[in-house]
């Protein structure tokens, strides 16, 4: 059975609360039996890399890295397995396309990009409610294309519930 991917999304220049709700949100999604999507940088992105490495049942290949560049050199260090687009920020479609759902911490214009993607393609979404869009969005709808909103979640366990109702 395939494992399900779940996409982590937020800012590069993360703060350090962002960093670590994202560290726990990595560990969290291996400890539940997903993978982990990011665009593969740094910031949130490395932080929930990190964090599914920290899981004791994490295994190679846990941590896709979907990068902006052609260079492959350029993932964070957690990532396993590198896909270098070389389509800059493009490559924001293939990370939400990648996952069955996308998680964002915090984040800022790139974040609200795949958040809207995420949304136009009916993929659930979960906002922490951590200063940066994720909080703006926490709990509200787009627009009328799905009923249901994008769910806000407190904290990590909060996202893990959501997960297990909207992914089964």
């Amino acid at each position: 059975m395939r494992r399900k991917v779940v996409a982590v999304v937020g800012n590069s220049a993360a703060t350090e609360e962002a960093c670590g709700l994202a560290r726990e949100l990595g560990r969290a999604l291996v400890d539940q039996g997903y993978r982990v999507v990011t665009g593969g940088m740094t910031g949130v992105m490395e932080a929930a890399s990190l964090g599914a490495h920290d899981s004791e049942l994490y295994t190679e290949g846990s941590v896709l890295g979907i990068i902006p560049s052609g260079e492959a050199s350029r993932a964070n260090a957690y990532v396993d397995i590198v896909i270098p687009s070389g389509l800059g920020y493009a490559r924001n479609t293939l990370v939400v396309n990648t996952a069955d759902a996308v998680v964002a911490v915090a984040g800022g214009a790139g974040t609200l990009n795949e958040v809207a993607m995420a949304w136009q393609l009916g993929k659930p979404i979960i906002a922490l409610e951590i200063a940066g869009w994720s909080q703006r969005l926490a709990g509200t709808r787009i627009d009328e294309r799905q009923r249901e909103e994008i769910l806000a979640a407190g904290d990590v366990e909060a996202v893990m519930r959501h997960l297990a109702r909207v992914l089964g």
